[in-house]
């Protein structure tokens, strides 16, 4: 199947986030690219094939998804992978050895945490977390060899930037690669390749897909080598993407860039409610002007993104309360749907991260996360001021 796309890079975003990657089926018209659910494929003769052979090792869906992903960044065809944690696993298979050091954002997805401290450890692979919001403390922590540096920004949960231009530099004047999980924002608001990355790292169940229908991963870069390693890796241990999730995710690409900008305009509406609530303590947003990285998030986003975190006075019992009152709003361990969601990161996404390292990275057991929807906006204020209401009525502060 042709794509319109591959000669001509003047197209947008929001154009390619439609058609990059695929056509109109030749045999039949169809405008949507065909599910090939298909375990295997004919082949022509012994060694004759027709581009694919066997699913975990291609597949003319999946290929589809890859091509648009990698249109996106502006960079070579992704590899998709069954699960972001399978994209972020086979990662580190790809380019961690025995002995090998890899320096990583202290604040990251709770389940990056547990594959390199349970897992690659067990294989002499050392992982140290780092501030890498600050220069200096990544510049030291570089001063000791490094095969990569692995960095998600914003953080989940507390939002805190890492400068990835700086960051990029560093690592590389560091021999390292450079790595860049971009869940959080992904091509639509925030281009790290542009800003010195080497691969960058998705999670496409969330803002990718976007509509809570599945789960997927994605790694891109623009190193052929680096790429065929991916792509060995990814076949061998059969972390491949099925062809339904990859339908079902170039379908929710085709309105990335516009629920993007929806998801950023609510958030900044919710972040500024929070923000002026007498019950709450602190909210991180990178688009509130009081966000002590302010700047550095107006330099290398677009815009805010869907995603925040608060915390309310009273601490875990205030949070418990608030999270057990919402209405409109789903206690969920997910973000990045067209549905509002909230969750307790000390108890769901990061509760097997040691404590004292959760807490050491500003995961407070009373933090609340909020990946904030596309509902209407004065629908999502009313069920959280009603929450608080219930906080207020039943909480000591």
């Amino acid at each position: 199947m042709s794509d319109p796309l591959q000669s001509d890079s003047a197209y947008r975003l929001e154009t390619q986030a439609i058609h990059a990657g695929t056509a109109p089926d030749p045999l039949t018209g169809a405008m949507l690219t065909p599910v090939h659910q298909s375990t295997t494929f004919a082949q022509d003769g012994v060694g004759k094939d027709r581009g694919y052979t066997y699913t975990r090792c291609g597949n003319p869906t999946v290929a589809a998804l890859e091509a648009r992903l990698g249109e996106l960044e502006g960079v070579l065809p992704a590899c998709a992978f069954a699960t972001g944690m399978a994209a972020t696993t086979s990662l580190f298979l790809a380019v961690l050895r025995a002995g090998d050091r890899v320096v990583v954002s202290d604040v990251v997805y709770g389940g990056t945490v547990r594959v390199l401290q349970q897992v690659f450890d067990s294989f002499d692979v050392r992982a140290d977390f780092v501030d890498t919001s600050n220069p200096e403390a990544l510049r030291t922590a570089l001063q000791e060899p490094a095969r990569l540096v692995f960095v998600e920004t914003p953080a989940n949960p507390t939002m805190k930037l890492t400068d990835l231009r700086v960051a990029a530099e560093l690592a590389h004047a560091a021999g390292a690669l450079f790595a860049v999980d971009n869940t959080f924002l992904t091509a639509a608001l925030q281009r790290p390749f542009e800003l010195g990355a080497d691969v960058v790292v998705y999670s496409t169940t969330k803002y990718i897909e976007g509509h809570n229908s599945t789960v997927g991963g994605a790694l891109l870069c623009r190193d052929e080598e680096l790429a065929e390693r991916i792509r060995f890796v990814k076949n061998t241990a059969g972390t491949t993407q099925a062809p339904w999730e990859s339908w079902l995710t170039l379908r929710g690409i085709k309105t990335l860039p516009l629920r993007l900008e929806r998801h950023s305009s609510n958030a900044l509406e919710i972040a500024r409610f929070l923000e002026g609530h007498e019950l709450v303590e602190t909210v991180h947003y990178p688009f509130l002007e009081s966000f002590p990285q302010f700047e550095l998030a107006t330099a290398q986003q677009r815009l805010g993104g869907g995603m925040l975190a608060f915390e309310l006075r009273g601490g875990v019992d205030a949070g418990v309360r608030f999270l057990e009152s919402v209405r409109l709003c789903t206690l969920a361990e997910n973000l990045g749907a067209v549905e509002t969601l909230v969750t307790h990161p000390a108890t769901m996404t990061h509760g097997s991260v040691p404590p004292a390292q959760r807490r050491a990275a500003g995961i407070h057991d009373g933090l609340v996360r909020l990946s904030v929807g596309l509902e209407n906006v004065a629908d999502l204020t009313a069920d959280l001021e009603q929450a608080l209401k219930e906080v207020a009525g039943g909480v000591p502060l």
